[in-house]
Parts: structure tokens; C-alpha cells; sequence
């Protein structure tokens, strides 16, 4: 296959950071060629505070996936989140000069290029502009506006808007790694195109992606984005919480969390118990699961009511806004035992893990189907996508037509210099004479 089919996604998440390349195959399914893993020192709360050890796990996780795989990686599409990222609606129009012409592309594009104008707060920039419902002259409702005739153009924005700095840090880390960034998506998008149906999108869902520094929104409905969300609270604050409360180091407490930890405390009997080991000669740590799982069921109850708030304020419970297919849970805090049922009990909504195996090919590794991967194949999947559409506008222009060009381009400059060698022979001597003159006068200007 041509490398140009191939396409690297790079997740810079709190916990992990994930380096995939990967192509797809015959029947349309993603075929991930290799994958790097690496430990992120240098992030925190999806921001990068510590350049030099996130550009270190970057080049570690690339390095990984292209022993794996046998590439050499160039450009990347990247994910964003953090607390800097806020979501806004607007409205705008434009007023086209052919209106006896149909609407074609380049007219939504100078509609979306109009809001990427829009002045933000300082220190602000535009990260997606993405059309929902258009408006064709006092046609409301339209989905799809190209190949309708009208004059005035309107449509309604979801504006995602991010930090600047936190966004150039980002794209500083990857050039100081060696990497091009190609493209930059906001996480709960690539995470959507993972484990979202389209049916899914056009019910109304909301996708909850629980991270291990923040839990990422992103709701659809009648298969638009309607509202993004980003949480400063994922999984690491649990561990937090677990460490406090049972006095234990950090590795201990996330140990626990993994293995033995549940978000719904009455399953566990008072009388089960961890023994952890003590540190250097000390006495081990004996600690219940019960009270365990209320820490962990205490911090899960706070994120989960904090998203909730979010799908309120949203408009769910209006018959418009009304989410029919529910919650969507991933990431990797979404693999917390009884996790589901509790996001239930507190919503009262209908709740799935969502897994990214739906758009992996069949001989794929297991291990790729977790949650945690989700956003990682979002975004090799929208790197796929660019490459694909940087394609079709290359192969837009037929080779004849191209040819064609060429040929009429030499006969024109043929002409032109037939008439110049003409001009030339005619005017010689006025030629001189004005080279004459024009020399005088440098000469006087000096």
C-alpha cells in the first residue's frame, strides 16, 4: 500500500501518551500498523506544564510505534483538551453576489472562514467552527445547502474555543520531537467517531470520556454536534482521594483502583480486605474494600453529577433536547467496576461502554478495543479521513486537462515572444537613446 494511505494519531493525554499509525484496508476498516505507549510526566489536567518531559514521552511513543510498524512517522494529528477549552453558540450569514447560481462549497467555506474571524477574549483562539442547522434566504432547517439556488446564506455555529498558549504548547512539543502537525481535534470529537453510531448521533447521546486529568462531553443530536464539555476531573482524582484516605503511596492507590476498586459500595461485605505492604520494615496496611469503594464512589458521584450538570444545561429534559440513546461511556476511567450502574442510578438514562473495536479490522490486537484507546483511534481516523479528502482534490484535476493547460500556456509565451523580438527590432534606437537618458540622470542624481 502507498504511504500516503497512512495516517498517525498522537493522544497527549494526563496518564498516558499514545503514538498510532495505522491504514485502512480493503473493506474500509482501520488496520493499526503499530502503537507506542508512554508514560505522561509533563501534562497535567490535559495541559502541558512540563515541556521537556512531554516532548520525552512523545518521542518515546513514537519511537515505539515505528519499531512496531516499520515507518517512519511525519506528520500527526493531535488531540486536545484541558480546562482552557469552552464551547460557544453564533449565528452568521452571508449575502452571495450570484444568487442566480446554485451554492456550491467555496460558499460554506467563506461562511466558516467569516466566523473564524470572530473576536475572541484575549489570549483566545478558534479551534473548530462546525456548522449545524443552515438557513437558505427564509428557508429554515437545511442540512445540506449545496445545489440549492439562493442569495442570503445563514447558518447556526458550534464554536469551540481554546488557550492559545496551551495550544502552541502543544505544537511546540511535537516540532521539538521531530513531528508535523498535520491537524489538531478536540478530544471528545475523535473519540465520538470511535464509538459512536450514526444512529447513535441522530437519537441524541451524550459521550462521557472519563481521562485520568478530565472527563471530556461532546452530545449529539439529530446527527449534529451540539455541545462540548471539558471537566477538570478524571480518574487520577480518585487515586488522589484513595491514597489520602487510606494513607498509601500514589502506585499503591492506583493498584487498588485497577484491581479492586468499585463505584458502588453496598456489593462489597464489610468483612473483605486488601492487605497492602508497608513501607521499608514497616507493618503492612490492612484496608476493607467497602471503604474502598466509598472513596471511590464519593469522587465518581461528584464527576458524574458535575457531566450531568453539563446535559441540563444543554437542554435534555425539553422534548426538543431529549438524548434518546442515552450516555456513552469511555476512556479509561470508563473500565471502573459497576461504573455503569451508577451513571444510571444518578441520570436515569440508558448507559453503554463504548468500545472502538466497531471500526478496527477483525485480526486487530484486543488490547485496542479498550476504552482507553478510544480518542487514539478518533484521531487516527481523522487523519485517515484528511488523507483521503488531500487526495481526491489532488486527483480532481485529470491529467488531460493539466496537459492541456501546459500547451496553451507555451503557445501564449510562444506569441509573446515573437511580438518582444518584433518590438525589439523596431525600436532599437529609441531604446539607446532612453538607456542614455536614463544613465544621465543617475549620473546627476549622484
Amino acid at each position: 500500500m502507498e504511504n500516503n494511505k497512512i495516517a498517525v494519531g498522537l493522544d497527549i493525554g494526563t496518564t498516558k501518551i499514545v503514538a498510532m499509525i495505522g491504514r485502512k484496508n480493503e473493506y474500509g476498516k482501520l488496520e493499526v500498523l503499530g502503537i507506542g505507549k508512554a508514560k505522561s510526566l509533563g501534562v497535567k489536567r490535559g495541559v502541558v506544564n512540563n515541556i521537556t518531559q512531554t516532548i520525552q514521552s512523545i518521542q518515546q511513543a513514537a519511537e515505539e510505534a515505528e519499531s512496531i510498524s516499520g515507518y517512519k512517522i511525519e506528520n500527526v494529528v493531535v488531540g486536545i483538551a484541558g480546562q482552557h477549552i469552552r464551547s460557544l453558540h453564533h449565528s452568521d450569514y452571508i449575502t452571495r453576489e450570484k444568487s442566480e447560481e446554485v451554492i456550491d462549497a467555496t460558499d460554506i467555506e467563506n461562511l466558516v472562514s467569516q466566523v473564524h474571524k470572530l473576536v475572541m477574549l484575549p489570549g483566545e483562539e478558534i479551534i473548530h467552527v462546525l456548522p449545524q442547522e443552515f438557513k437558505v434566504d427564509s428557508q429554515p432547517d437545511i442540512k445540506e445547502p449545496i445545489g440549492m439556488y439562493g442569495g442570503r446564506l445563514e447558518a447556526n455555529f458550534h464554536v469551540v474555543v481554546g488557550q492559545v498558549s496551551s495550544i502552541r504548547n502543544v505544537g511546540r512539543c511535537i516540532k521539538s520531537a521531530g513531528l508535523n502537525l498535520s491537524d489538531i481535534t478536540l478530544e471528545p470529537l475523535a473519540s465520538a467517531s470511535a464509538v459512536l453510531s450514526q444512529e447513535e448521533k441522530e437519537a441524541g447521546v451524550a459521550l462521557i470520556d472519563i481521562g485520568g486529568g478530565t472527563t471530556d462531553l461532546a452530545i449529539f443530536k439529530d446527527g449534529i454536534i451540539r455541545h462540548t464539555a471539558v471537566i477538570p476531573f478524571g480518574g487520577n482524582v480518585i487515586t488522589e482521594d484513595i491514597k489520602e484516605g487510606c494513607s498509601i503511596i500514589e502506585k499503591q492507590a492506583e493498584l487498588l483502583k485497577i484491581k479492586f476498586g468499585s463505584a458502588w459500595p453496598g456489593e462489597n461485605k464489610e468483612t473483605e480486605i486488601v492487605s497492602i505492604p508497608g513501607l521499608r520494615g514497616r507493618e503492612p496496611k490492612e484496608i476493607t474494600l467497602k471503604n474502598l469503594s466509598k472513596i471511590i464512589h464519593a469522587r465518581v458521584q461528584e464527576i458524574i453529577e458535575h457531566v450531568y450538570l453539563e446535559i441540563k444545561n444543554y437542554g435534555h429534559e425539553t422534548q426538543k433536547g431529549k438524548l434518546i440513546a442515552g450516555i456513552v461511556l469511555t476512556g479509561g476511567g470508563a473500565q471502573l467496576k459497576h461504573l455503569r450502574q451508577l451513571v444510571e442510578y444518578i441520570t436515569g438514562m440508558d448507559v453503554r461502554i463504548g468500545y472502538p473495536n466497531e471500526h478496527l479490522a477483525g485480526d486487530s490486537d484486543e488490547a485496542l478495543s479498550s476504552p482507553a484507546f478510544a480518542t487514539a483511534v478518533g484521531l487516527l481516523m481523522e487523519g485517515l479521513q484528511k488523507e483521503t479528502e488531500e487526495k481526491v482534490v489532488i486527483e480532481e484535476a485529470p491529467e488531460a486537462l493539466v496537459e492541456e493547460a501546459i500547451e496553451e500556456e507555451k503557445e501564449i509565451i510562444e506569441e509573446i515572444q515573437e511580438e518582444k523580438e518584433h518590438k525589439a527590432k523596431k525600436s532599437k534606437s529609441f531604446f539607446d537613446k532612453f538607456t542614455e537618458r536614463f544613465k544621465e540622470f543617475l549620473d546627476n542624481a549622484e
